[in-house]
């Protein structure tokens, strides 16, 4: 009888981080070329639908993992891992419904330099993990994680600085409401990043 074929979470999380591009790509779409909230649905249901492939896979990796007797990495990693990418689907998805939720009729201009940072974090992200599966003989993934943890920095001090600037020039409450809530989620998804290559990071220690 022919064994089945075992799960592989290396594919899992190489298909949750391309997901994760996807669900930037809609954001720079929305923030280079904002449809107004009467044009936004197809975005809406667009990143939702990635987000639901997410939940998808997610659910794949846990399922296996509680039938695997030896799974290739620690489970707790494999967890946060997969944990990890998902929330930073999940950000990028609700911050598209909220343009939608609040009746946002005009973004803030910050946005479109948190989408380009999301945009240079996610792509390091699925390079990462593309090197990931080979962990052990890798030469690129340290250079990739450092890359993710510039970028982080970089998402730092952008937050700082168009917090300030929003709390120091907006006049209008709902606008200081609206664009705190999108920086703070935004700011979310590139730190959720960097916990992912953090995580990676951690076990190419242990297995050093």
């Amino acid at each position: 009888m022919a064994h089945k074929k075992r799960f592989n979470y290396f594919d899992a999380f190489e298909r949750q981080a391309d997901l994760a591009a996807r669900e930037v790509k809609i954001l720079c779409d929305a923030v280079d070329d904002y449809p107004g909230v009467d044009g936004l649905k197809d975005l809406v249901d667009k990143a939702h639908d990635i987000e639901h492939e997410g939940d998808v896979v997610a659910h794949e990796v846990f399922n296996a993992l509680a039938v695997d007797f030896m799974p290739p990495l620690d489970r707790d990693d494999i967890i946060t891992i997969t944990k990890g990418l998902d929330d930073v689907i999940d950000y990028l998805e609700g911050t598209i419904q909220r343009f939608y939720m609040h009746n946002v009729e005009t973004l803030p201009e910050e946005l479109k330099d948190y989408a380009k940072l999301l945009r240079k974090s996610t792509k390091a992200l699925c390079a990462a993990l593309k090197e990931f599966r080979n962990f052990k003989k890798s030469k690129k993934i340290m250079g990739l994680i450092d890359d993710i943890a510039g970028i982080e920095e970089e998402g730092d001090e952008l937050f700082f600085r168009s917090m300030h600037d929003l709390y120091a020039n907006s006049t209008n409450p709902i606008q200081v409401h609206v664009g705190d809530m999108l920086y703070q989620r935004l700011e979310n998804a590139i730190d959720a990043c960097e916990h992912v290559s953090d995580i990676m990071g951690t076990i190419l220690l242990k297995n050093s």
